[in-house]
């Protein structure tokens, strides 16, 4: 190859990626679990000596990858960084140049509407109940903003202070999240009985979240949404609350959901199940299906099939929830 010899590049394919992101980017990497994790790519994960970053689709082994597909190195680059001759003797690569930061902008939350009505109904036509709805809305945590009339559910940190913002429009498939949020922080719904449950199920979406609620008031644990399928809004969740031992892996019943839910499983120190809605792809899907019971309970042995066939091939313990449908 021009400007790397052979020998530099077998040099520089040696290089461990864990090693290599610990000793130059320390104050990059979270490690939960067995997992390692970079700070400023959600969804990037180190485990078992490969890297993959689940929300572009790639991954590999080896740092030269690394360096050209996530720090935007060129070949040639990544090498000579990995196989500089002043260190070729070393044991460690050389020290490369700091990873590019990219700049986030400010976090600001949308301007809120006079009033809360557009999102009300939105959400009573998804199924949430008026009391739920006004509930979340005197905690500050669903509010309608003023321009476009969205749905916006909060995340906020321990102190209160909003971080996170995803928007939902009330008209059509509008979604997104906020400029500047920090998805390290989703929609939570605290617990129904009691402050301090050990327990906390995991949504991709905040209305999933609110369905769950509808649809299992006996169950009293937190509810966290993680904005989509990375796994940022939970590994900063489970770090916050110590005492939260239990996950349930309530992520939507396709391919991006059951991945996110093996990921969660990954983790160490919790117990996680596996819960899949009962009816269609999500929680959301169940709750407008229930509207019409005599169809809903004619689809649950179903459903509870097919939970047992994804049970065998997935290998991880799963669970259809007991629906009280009063």
């Amino acid at each position: 190859m021009p400007g790397v010899s052979r020998e530099q590049i077998d040099r520089a394919k040696e290089v461990d990626i864990l090693d290599y992101v610990l000793k130059y980017e320390p104050d990059n990497v979270k490690r939960i679990g067995n997992t390692h994790y970079l700070k400023d790519h959600d969804s990037f994960r180190i485990s078992n000596g490969l890297w993959k970053w689940e929300s572009h689709g790639i991954g590999g082994k080896n740092v030269i990858d690394y360096l050209i597909k996530v720090r935007d190195y060129s070949f040639v680059d990544a090498v000579r960084h990995l196989a500089d001759d002043d260190v070729s003797d070393s044991d460690v690569p050389p020290k490369a140049k700091p990873p590019p930061k990219k700049e986030r902008l400010p976090f600001a939350l949308p301007p809120r509407n006079k009033n809360n009505e557009r999102v009300i109904a939105y959400l009573q036509e998804r199924g949430i109940s008026k009391p739920l709805i006004l509930d979340c809305i005197e905690r500050g945590s669903i509010y309608e903003s003023a321009k476009w009339h969205n749905a916006v559910f909060v995340g906020r940190d321990d102190n209160g202070k909003a971080r996170y913002a995803s928007l939902r429009g009330t008209m059509g498939d509008f979604k997104r999240d906020a400029d500047g949020s920090d998805k390290c922080y989703g929609f939570v719904l605290p617990p129904t009985i009691g402050k301090d449950s050990d327990t906390v199920a995991v949504f991709e979406s905040p209305v999933d979240a609110l369905s769950h609620q509808m649809l299992c008031p006996g169950f009293g644990g937190w509810r966290l949404s993680l904005g989509c399928t990375a796994l940022a809004a939970l590994t900063n969740f489970l770090e916050r609350h110590g005492e939260v031992k239990n996950c349930i892996a309530c992520t939507d019943n396709d391919d991006a959901g059951n991945r996110a839910a093996r990921k969660i499983a990954e983790i160490q120190g919790i117990s996680v199940i596996r819960s899949l809605s009962p009816v269609g792809k999500d929680w959301n899907d169940t709750l407008k299906a229930s509207r019409d019971k005599s169809s809903l309970i004619g689809r649950l042995e179903t459903a509870k099939n097919e939970a047992a066939e994804h049970n065998a091939q997935s290998g991880i313990e799963q669970r259809r929830t007991a629906l009280e449908w009063g």
